[in-house]
Order: C-alpha cells, then structure tokens, then sequence
C-alpha cells in the first residue's frame, strides 16, 4: 500500500466515522473507484484502534462517570453513570446478534455492492431528514428508557447493510423519539464505542490466525491519522448540531446516492 493510498482511507475513516454517511460504504467505495487493493486486517484494526480512542477521548466525562457507576454499582449503590451502562449494553446487544448471525451465514459479502450502498445511501438519508424535520426536541439522554435504548438498537442493526451508517441510523432512530439534536450524536457516539471494540476485536483475531501482522509503521501512522480526523469530525458535528440540523448531511447522502445509483444502472 503506497503512503497516498493509506493517508485516504486512514483519514476516510476518521472522518466519517461518526457522521451520518456511512464509514463503510466510504471504504468500500474508495478502492473500488480508485482500483485500490484491500488495505489488510493491520490497517483495519489500526484504524479503528485510532477512532475508539477519539470518541473516548472526547467524551472523557461520559467514560469516568460510567467507570464509576459500575463501581458504585458494585457497592449496590445506582448512579446516573451506572444507568447510562445500562443504556448502551442493551442498545448493543441487537447488532451483536445480527452482525454474528449475518457472517455465520456468510451474507455479509452480498451487501457490498454499489447498488446496495446507493440504495441505503438515499433511503436512509431521506428517512434522517424526515426525522430531524418532523421530531422534536424535548428529550436527553438522561431521560432515555431502556425501551427507548432498545428500539435504537434495533435500528443500528440496520447498518450492517453498507451505506446506511451506523451513526445515520442510530440518530435518526433518536430524533424520531424526540431527542435533541447533539443528545442524539451524543448517544450514538458512546453507543459506537462496543461496536468498534466488538469489530476491531474481530479484525484482530483474523490478524492473530493470518499472521500477516507486519505493517508497523504504516498502522501506527493510520491509527494517528484516523484519531487526528475523527477527534476533529466528533469537535465539529457537535458544535454543528447544537446550532443547525442535519440538512447538509441529507443533501450529501442524497446526491452521493443517486450518483451512485445512475453509476450502478450504467446511466454514467
């Protein structure tokens, strides 16, 4: 992999991590149109290494106060941060479920066509612009019900489609129960952070058995790469969203869709 090809996809990565356009079909789309060969299980592990620290990093408060609900869980004593827990261990359990019972059957291959990621790409960017305009904006994360933290985990499990986005279906999920806007990034954010232990763990195990673990610098430079972006994109749709809507996200998916839609039926 040439040092171009490892900057894009590092700060791809990064970038759209944690906005509503889908880091997957991003990633798939980039070697697919540039004629790039996979970047390898070092990087992807790299890569998602650098973004977990970011979101981590970033919400640093979130991190203390759940470290220490469960510890003061532990003494039976129930805090705001112990309840936030709570929250995010049943908003992850759907997608864990899926995602094992999806690569079990072998299906997850199927998805990453371009016609998929285009379909999903304008749907679903349609549905988070439906959402933003018609919920409201009465709710915090800390009056979020498990019911609540249940629904929007059945809707993440949607995101194992490429181009749907987890962060995009997980906030539109959120707005539609009328949580504020930078409440909605906010929880989808803390909610990534399982998912993206769950698949660099995964990423890493396939590494450990193909032994193809010689990267070194190169990995260290994308992990770096990809915390630098997503640290930056996380600071930057939360000072957004605390101010506008989602639109500019929704022109985005829309037109990047039906692009790739004219792309995939051969109309370009």
């Amino acid at each position: 992999m040439t040092l171009l090809q490892l900057l894009v996809l590092a700060l791809v990565q990064g970038i759209t991590e944690f906005l509503p356009i889908s880091s997957s079909g991003h990633l798939i789309l980039i070697p697919l149109l540039a004629d790039w060969p996979d970047q390898g299980l070092a990087l992807d592990v790299a890569v998602h290494v650098g973004t977990l620290l970011a979101v981590m990093l970033y919400f640093w408060r979130d991190m203390i106060a759940m470290l220490l609900g469960l510890l003061n869980l532990l003494r039976g004593r129930r805090t705001d941060g112990a309840r936030l827990v709570a929250m995010i261990l049943v908003a992850t359990l759907p997608v864990l479920i899926a995602g094992f019972l999806l690569q079990r059957a072998g299906m997850m291959q199927e998805l990453r066509s371009v016609l998929v990621i285009g379909w999903a790409t304008l749907v679903f960017g349609i549905l988070l612009w439906l959402a933003d305009w018609l919920g409201m904006t009465i709710r915090r994360v800390e009056h979020m019900s498990l019911g609540a933290a249940l629904f929007i985990g059945c809707a993440q499990v949607l995101a194992l489609v490429p181009g749907t986005s987890r962060a995009g279906v997980t906030m539109t999920a959120a707005r539609i129960m009328g949580f504020e806007r930078d409440d909605t990034a906010r929880f989808s954010m803390l909610l990534s952070i399982p998912t993206i232990l769950a698949a660099g763990a995964l990423a890493g195990l396939d590494l450990a058995e193909s032994g193809d673990s010689q990267l070194g610098f190169s990995a260290i430079l994308a992990a770096l790469l990809a915390f630098g972006a997503a640290l930056l994109s996380i600071w930057g749709l939360m000072w957004w969203l605390r101010r506008a809507t989602y639109a500019p996200f929704v022109v985005y998916r829309v037109l990047l869709g039906a692009g790739l839609l004219a792309w995939g039926y051969g109309l370009l």
